[in-house]
């Protein structure tokens, strides 16, 4: 910022030089007296509107660099406002994402026991259908139901009985093979559904899950309860859809529940007609 700056020495005295010679009596007549004072106060007035133009320029920069100072503030203000409203908006981008995230995994997830649910698994069924047909391969179906699930709820409370049903999805999980798939079809009923699988591989993987269900132990205040599960599998059939396929597992599952429980029973393809 410029300031008025003070006179120097040598003007001072300059000027103190010309002011005594105007006031010594000796040079009253001196041709060029007048002369020289009226310069010495031309010289006075220049002085004086130097200075005040330099304080209205001190004013001018003084009000600048104020109203540089007020914007800066003022955009400081409104960046860190912005970046509020940024970072609130990417929250609530968040939680919708979230939200939304969690809306899809309860439209095709059992919110129990965290496998997918009926919807997803009809869906998968329909599309092997359609896989079926178009290459001529086939899948197999294994319904599988709690034996004495009833009597689990009545004797221990429906809270073991949530138990039993979210420790038993994660065997059957653990039993069935990466591209294959198992869901919870209703109540303690859970269906799986083998990929690329003709019956007697689903049979191998059926007694796989009887003997890992045997094994399983379940927290009931202070007693261990052993389970046992009835499965019917049932291999489809060539343009047969799941529905049909699915009636045979649940048949198959009937027959298992009347041989003593603990056990699966099988439904092979039905013939295919001669032309």
């Amino acid at each position: 910022m410029t300031r008025a700056q003070p006179r120097s020495e040598s003007d001072q005295q300059f000027e103190e030089r010309i002011t005594a010679l105007l006031d010594n009596p000796s040079y009253a007549d001196h041709p060029l007296r007048l002369a020289l004072a009226e310069l010495l106060e031309r010289s006075k007035a220049q002085q004086q509107r130097l200075e005040r133009i330099i304080k209205i320029s001190d004013r001018y920069q003084s009000l600048f660099h104020e109203h540089v100072f007020d914007l800066s503030r003022r955009y400081d203000r409104q960046v860190r406002s912005l970046t509020r409203n940024v970072r609130q908006v990417d929250q609530h981008l968040e939680a919708m994402e979230q939200r939304n995230d969690a809306l899809q995994l309860s439209a095709t997830h059992d919110i129990l026991t965290g496998v997918p649910n009926r919807r997803l698994i009809s869906e998968r069924c329909r599309a092997e259908d359609a896989r079926t047909t178009r290459y001529g391969s086939t899948y197999s179906l294994a319904l599988i139901d709690v034996d004495n699930f009833k009597r689990i709820n009545d004797s221990y409370g429906h809270t073991t009985g949530d138990q039993v049903l979210v420790e038993l999805a994660a065997v059957l999980k653990s039993c069935v093979r990466e591209f294959d798939l198992c869901a919870r079809w209703g109540g303690e009923e859970f269906l799986a559904l083998f990929v690329d699988t003709g019956l007697e591989t689903a049979e191998i993987i059926a007694q796989r899950i009887l003997d890992m269900v045997r094994h399983l132990r379940v927290k009931a205040g202070s007693e261990e309860l052993s389970l046992t599960v009835s499965i019917g599998v049932a291999q489809h059939a060539p343009s047969e859809l799941y529905t049909n396929t699915f009636a045979r597992a649940d048949q198959a599952l009937y027959e298992a529940k009347h041989s003593g429980r603990d056990c699966y029973k099988t439904s092979a393809p039905p013939p295919v007609a001669s032309a």
